[in-house]
């Protein structure tokens, strides 16, 4: 008998081992996506399926995916090995995070279920021998698919039974039309098929008619965001842009936004401006650069979901901006060119825990404050949305609201409650601060970050690979200025604090500085006694006086 806890999933008829593993992973009952979609699955439909970002899409697919195999291998006839089940994502990060999700629900299952994960382009050679071994599951971006087929290392033409496109409304705005047409003629005429995405527009209509034949589409009547008990949104009118600096300062030092906090801005260049801004006030943060190779980009994350530090600054504008039809992938904005085109953030990523969403600057478009809110107040956990607006922004802000609200008439953005008078005094910190970030500055930031990466990746890859532990003491949260960075700004001094805050504030402890014993030596010969005026005596020794 099944456990008890997964009464839930146990009237859907699945593998004893899968109802184990979704019991490990605490999963008490499905959710409304799940619950629709696996029984539609299983009967052998194509879907159609749009359920907002964190609401379980990925085991949605993954769970009828594994039980089709499973069942197949277990009643069907003997066949030979080869890959049935392919699923397509349009970062490199979603495909690590499908595969592992599709590995955690295989926990019991390893003999029969293998998967593999091609997305990672520069591990082309060892990736040709995982596929020579012909794994049941293969997830990848449509580039690195398409390149595997087109040398003829991996072939779905007479053994591919399913098909899954996560996140469909992200691939074409990615650039990967072209590869998606040329991938699907390597593929048999008859296979099930799902396509998962969290918004309906033109592209995913234009999916549908490549992939899907006579689809069930599940259109759940249910929010894109969770409702106001599980998130709390907000919006701050900022006057000018040193306002927005100020106000970020004050909420962040003053600790008046508690746990881990996502930052969105527009470009990479500010998400740079923004954390030298804050390190000249020692508030680590980290910038998640799509410039960087992946395994750091991983790192940052899973560093991020482990609490090494609690704020990460991220940007989204070549994930969810105008589509590139048409257009070479990878040329964003100026600034922005060499960034990585199959990296994503706003989309996909599962930050663990995350208390809080800053819109630093207004998302471009309402589907992209969408799916920035959607990383946080997940699985049922509270959140918190800040926006922060500029008065000539305030009717873009209001058009995103009333697509947010729909039919109902309350308003969703409530106004943040906040009086910039008493934060004043910090003003001239803030302006400090922002004139010693130049353009130069964030110039050399980057390159010195990038140096750092390649140094790291290429001389001790195989160092980290034979020590896995040592690999944590990484911290993508140093120091980056190249500029001087003003002790005294990291101190606030209690006659700056707000009258009502100033129990809660708590200045950080110095770290005492570890002297060496050379440095000891050193300093005692150099003692001058003539220099300072002190003269110590020798201490004699007691001689023993007998009894």
């Amino acid at each position: 008998m099944a456990d008890p806890e997964v009464l839930g999933f146990e009237h859907m008829g699945l593998d004893p081992r899968l109802l184990q593993a979704v019991a490990d992973l605490g999963w008490s009952l499905p959710t409304l996506i799940q619950e629709k979609a696996i029984p539609l699955a299983l009967e052998g439909k194509d879907l159609l399926a749009r359920a907002r970002t964190g609401s379980g899409k990925t085991a949605a697919y993954a769970i009828p995916m594994l039980q089709l195999l499973l069942h197949r291998k277990a009643t069907g006839p003997a066949v030979e090995q080869a890959v049935r089940g392919l699923v397509l994502v349009p970062t490199k990060e979603l495909a690590r995070q499908a595969r592992s999700m599709v590995q955690q629900l295989a926990a019991y299952c390893t003999r029969d279920i293998r998967v593999a994960d091609v997305s990672a382009a520069e591990d082309s050679a060892s990736q040709r021998a995982v596929l020579m071994e012909k794994p049941d599951i293969v997830v990848g971006t449509p580039s690195r698919i398409l390149n595997h087929l087109q040398q003829d290392s991996l072939t779905l033409r007479d053994s591919l039974e399913l098909l899954v496109v996560d996140e469909a409304d992200l691939l074409f705005s990615f650039g990967f039309e072209e590869e998606l047409k040329s991938l699907l003629c390597h593929l048999p005429r008859i296979y099930q098929a799902f396509l998962m995405s969290a918004t309906f527009n033109e592209d995913v209509q234009a999916l549908k008619e490549l992939v899907l034949h006579n689809p069930v589409t599940l259109k759940l009547q249910e929010s894109q965001l969770p409702g106001p008990d599980q998130l709390k949104q907000f919006q701050v009118v900022c006057e000018t842009e040193e306002d927005k600096f100020l106000l970020l300062y004050a909420l962040l030092k003053l600790s008046l936004i508690r746990g881990k906090s996502l930052l969105f801005v527009n470009t990479l260049e500010r998400s740079y401006r923004l954390r030298l801004f804050l390190e000249q006030f020692g508030i680590p943060a980290c910038v998640l650069n799509g410039e960087l190779p992946l395994r750091s980009r991983c790192h940052i994350i899973s560093q991020f979901n482990q609490g090494f530090y609690d704020c990460v600054i991220a940007t989204d504008t070549e994930v969810l901006g105008a589509p590139v039809k048409g257009k070479r992938r990878g040329k964003g904005p100026k600034g922005d060119r060499a960034s990585d085109p199959e990296a994503g953030v706003a989309r996909g990523i599962d930050f663990h825990h995350v208390c809080a969403v800053l819109n630093f600057d207004l998302p471009p478009t309402p589907e992209a404050y969408i799916h920035r809110a959607g990383r946080t107040a997940r699985a049922n956990n509270p959140g918190m949305v800040l926006t922060f607006v500029l008065p000539a922004e305030q009717s873009h802000l209001d058009t995103i609201e009333e697509l947010l609200c729909g039919e109902n008439e309350a308003p969703v953005l409530l106004p943040y409650q906040f009086r910039m008078v008493e934060i004043e005094a910090f003003r001239y910190r803030c302006r400090d601060a922002m004139r010693s970030v130049t353009k130069q500055a964030i110039r050399e930031a980057r390159l010195k970050e990038i140096k750092e990466e390649l140094l790291h990746s290429e001389r001790l890859k195989t160092y980290f690979e034979d020590n896995p532990r040592d690999l944590q003491l990484l911290r993508h949260d140093l120091p980056l200025h190249p500029a001087v960075v003003k002790p005294h700004l990291g101190h606030v001094p209690d006659y700056l604090v707000p009258p009502a805050l100033r129990g809660l504030v708590h200045p950080p402890k110095k770290r005492k500085k570890l002297v060496s014993k050379k440095a000891k030596v050193k300093k005692a010969r150099t003692r001058n006694p003539l220099r300072s005026f002190r003269h110590r005596e020798e201490r004699r020794r007691p001689t023993a006086v007998p009894p």
